[in-house]
């Protein structure tokens, strides 16, 4: 059996570091993983897009997701959602933050994005998507958004073990570690308010 999650973003969002964090949740359960990222100017602005996948490596043979088979896709912002939602299996989770970061190509050529109309059409084909209120997230800690998102997906049961499992992981972070701590409890309750 083969678990499958994508984590898409801009840089500087960090969805590397994301990725990270639940390739070694899994690997503290025994299982193989296998992670790559393909970014796209990842400093600032660009599109970054982790994928991780676990299994044993009879299952794994590649580090990179193939469209139609992620079994989650987590968007820290709604434009790399619908970028990404090729590689979405049917029945697979989607956790999108709808907290809008202008991509650069946008920004150079003078072009609007209006994330409220991206959520409705994400909303629109995947009704069942877990849309994410960024902004209590960001104003709390912008640094440790991409934690708090974790935290959404593993109350969303986004991954093949519990947010316990991923929270212990997130915990021993020396950097930020309180802020990291209370983003993914933040992230958590953002999602359970979303489900309900």
């Amino acid at each position: 059996m083969t678990y499958n999650c994508m984590i898409a973003g801009v840089g500087g969002q960090g969805s590397v570091l994301a990725s990270r964090l639940v390739a070694e949740a899994a690997m503290r359960r025994g299982c193989d993983v296998r992670t790559t990222e393909t970014i796209g100017m990842a400093q600032r602005g660009g599109s970054v897009v982790s994928h991780v996948r676990i299994g044993d490596s009879s299952t794994v043979h590649s580090p990179l997701i193939p469209p139609g088979k992620a079994h989650a896709l987590i968007a820290f912002e709604p434009a790399e959602a619908v970028r990404q939602l090729p590689f979405l299996a049917d029945g697979g989770k989607l956790i999108v933050c709808d907290s809008a970061v202008m991509p650069v190509a946008g920004a150079l050529s003078g072009q609007t994005y209006n994330a409220r109309t991206v959520i409705a059409y994400i909303k629109s084909k995947y009704p069942k998507a877990l849309i994410i209120n960024g902004q209590p997230l960001r104003a709390y800690s912008a640094k440790t958004l991409n934690v708090a998102l974790l935290g959404a997906a593993a109350q969303a049961g986004a991954f093949p073990f519990g947010a316990g499992e991923l929270l212990a992981i997130v915990s021993e972070m020396a950097r930020y570690r309180e802020q990291n701590i209370k983003s993914f409890e933040m992230g958590m309750a953002e999602a359970q308010k979303s489900l309900q």
